[in-house]
């Protein structure tokens, strides 16, 4: 059993809870009446299978701990499953259930055009047809994305081509009220030439005609990635634990 402030219900009253913050706006799909809890500052949510993570949280972590603890402990939550929670130390999590993994990242945000880069003249939407040459550019160069042709989760793929070849990719997984990048890369031999620069700010572009806010993930040791999103505009940061349960 879980002790709560305040059990919260609905997306509306969950985004009110966060102050509308750009994770929750992404996080809590437009068609779902997630179920939630306020705690000491804390707001945390459940989420329907076929979103992924099984839930998540903003505020301090100490109370999203204990909540989502006293879900693992009624059953509600399983081995297998897992979390996207504020930043948290192993030890920290550690104490609260088991864990088979724990994964440290950042969720960046802009609302800002990036500045026009070389190259991004180049990057165009893909098809469906292009899906064979999208697999095996992911295979070869991001083998642990999880964004990948097929995925009902993406909305769009973009690219660049060098002749016949594609050479850089990255998916809209856009949900909710915010864009999003997912799956951004490049060929092994292609790096250093500013295609990652010039499909991350084609890309935002594109979203930015749609959406009031646009955002990716990165994993906090990828330092280059975080220095190039920076410099595209990516200046606003919530760090993340994405905690899998054993």
């Amino acid at each position: 059993m879980i002790t709560t402030d305040q059990i919260l219900v609905g997306r509306d009253a969950l985004l009110t809870a966060t102050g509308h913050h750009p994770y929750a706006r992404h996080a809590l799909w437009r068609d779902h009446e997630p179920q939630g809890w306020h705690r000491d500052g804390a707001v945390c949510w459940l989420l329907p299978p076929e979103q992924g993570p099984a839930g998540g949280a903003l505020g301090p972590v100490g109370p999203a701990l204990e909540v989502f603890a006293g879900l693992v402990a009624d059953g509600t939550l399983r081995a297998g499953q897992w979390l996207h929670l504020p930043r948290a130390t192993p030890d920290e999590v550690a104490e609260r259930f088991a864990v088979a993994r724990l994964d440290q990242w950042d969720f960046l945000w802009t609302t800002a055009t990036p500045p026009e880069q070389d190259g991004e003249e180049r990057v165009v939407r893909l098809s469906a047809a292009d899906h064979p040459a999208l697999d095996a550019l992911i295979t070869r160069s991001f083998p642990t994305t999880t964004s990948r042709p097929g995925d009902p989760r993406i909305v769009d793929w973009y690219g660049i081509r060098d002749g016949d070849r594609l050479v850089a990719c990255g998916a809209d997984r856009s949900r909710g009220d915010v864009g999003f990048l997912a799956g951004l890369t490049v060929a092994p031999d292609q790096r250093g030439r500013g295609l990652g620069a010039a499909l991350t700010a084609g890309m935002t572009r594109a979203l930015l005609g749609r959406y009031d806010q646009v955002a990716l993930g990165v994993y906090t040791d990828n330092v280059g990635a975080i220095r190039l999103y920076r410099r595209l505009g990516y200046t606003d940061t919530e760090p993340r634990s994405s905690v899998h349960l054993a």
